[in-house]
């Protein structure tokens, strides 16, 4: 049987980027920017609708950043962060020289606790620093509770920043992911829904925040025939290779999409009959998940050897990856030092949760040899 390494999540080729690539090549495009990167924002506001205007760039962290620079975060501002999530999402923080208070999850959806969110902002406000701006994370594709969180951050007006790299496709009572905050942010990582083989993209709806951020991706440089630069500027505009590249990968979007979806099924179907582990999946109709990682919870049984890292083992075992979830950002040690409102509900997650291989391009032998791992080590328990 072929024993090849089964990945956790890997970009599938569509055909079609090596057209737009070659494109660049041959018409000397091979800088930031150029008709790549237009024509790949358009695709993106068009597929997005409610008005969204995108700005590509290299990364999805560049696009948390210029979120936080153009909401004017400076030294010793607060943001609040959402703490299950990747360090990305809260790294730019520290760029400004900001403060990032963390927020526990809530155990439905996994993502930012309304309740906590609230008692953060109430006490940070008492001791006199009322957060700049709320970072929020759809992790794993799924949607955080919009209508609780955008109730709490427009009761305190507070600017959102829509943290949906994992999120493209996902969508709630119908509306796109990345279109509910003041800004959101998307990653085209290598290991994403779709990749550019790397970059992110900025959304807003301002015609002139978009100018804004494209100058000031553009290393800020003023209108004038020599090289002027009268505010600090960043090297975060998309190269239009890279855009080539999303723009071959977004005519498999949708079919991605559908492949990671039958992937959460495929799991469904395993592990529904398997009473200590549960599936992460949607709360209700209103979210839609594009799944881009499936992943579950194991109640552990110490003297059964029933533990999330002895599940990851007998994977390893047979060379097919799979990762625990995203460990709390207030436990890292880079970020231990700041404040965090919450109990122990990410803790407790990280401590049980174990993502499962969920790419878009797993065949029907990868499916096999991933149920018959999860097979032999329930029936050993």
């Amino acid at each position: 049987m072929n024993n090849n390494r089964v990945f956790l999540s890997l970009s599938q080729q569509s055909g079609f980027e090596q057209g737009y690539v070659q494109k660049a090549l041959d018409t000397n495009w091979i800088t930031s920017g150029g008709p790549n990167v237009c024509e790949f924002e358009e695709k993106l506001e068009s597929y997005l609708g409610d008005e969204s205007l995108a700005i590509a760039l290299n990364s999805g962290t560049s696009a948390i950043h210029l979120a936080l620079v153009l909401l004017g975060v400076k030294t010793g501002d607060e943001v609040i962060c959402q703490s299950m999530t990747f360090s990305a999402s809260a790294n730019p923080i520290l760029y400004q020289g900001a403060i990032p208070v963390f927020v526990d999850s809530e155990s439905e959806t996994w993502n930012i606790c309304p309740e906590n969110l609230e008692i953060a902002i109430k006490d940070r406000i008492k001791k006199g620093k009322k957060p700049k701006a709320i970072i929020a994370v759809h992790i794993y594709g799924n949607p955080y509770k919009i209508d609780e969180i955008h109730s709490i951050a427009d009761k305190y007006q507070i600017p959102i920043i829509e943290d949906s790299a994992e999120a493209l496709g996902s969508s709630y009572k119908g509306k796109k992911c990345g279109t509910f905050g003041d800004f959101g942010v998307f990653s085209f990582n290598g290991n994403k829904i779709i990749t550019a083989s790397s970059g992110g993209v900025l959304i807003t709806k301002s015609k002139s925040l978009k100018e804004k951020a494209v100058f000031y991706a553009n290393q800020s440089k003023d209108k004038a025939v020599h090289y002027q630069h009268s505010e600090i500027g960043y090297n975060y505009r998309m190269s239009n290779i890279c855009a080539g590249i999303g723009l071959g990968q977004m005519s498999i979007l949708e079919k991605n999409i559908a492949a990671r979806r039958e992937m959460n099924f495929f799991y469904d179907e395993i592990y529904d009959e398997i009473f200590n582990v549960k599936l992460y999946k949607n709360t209700n109709e209103d979210y839609f998940s594009n799944y881009w990682l499936s992943a579950i919870l194991i109640e552990p049984n110490v003297e059964n050897n029933l533990q999330r890292e002895s599940l990851r083992d007998a994977f390893e075992n047979e060379n097919i990856e799979s990762r625990p979830l995203w460990k709390p950002l207030h436990l890292q040690p880079v970020f231990e030092k700041y404040p965090y409102y919450g109990n122990k509900v990410a803790e407790d997650l990280f401590r049980r949760g174990l993502c499962l291989p969920s790419g878009s391009n797993l065949t029907e032998n990868d499916k096999n040899r991933i149920k018959e791992v999860i097979k032999t080590f329930f029936e050993k328990i």
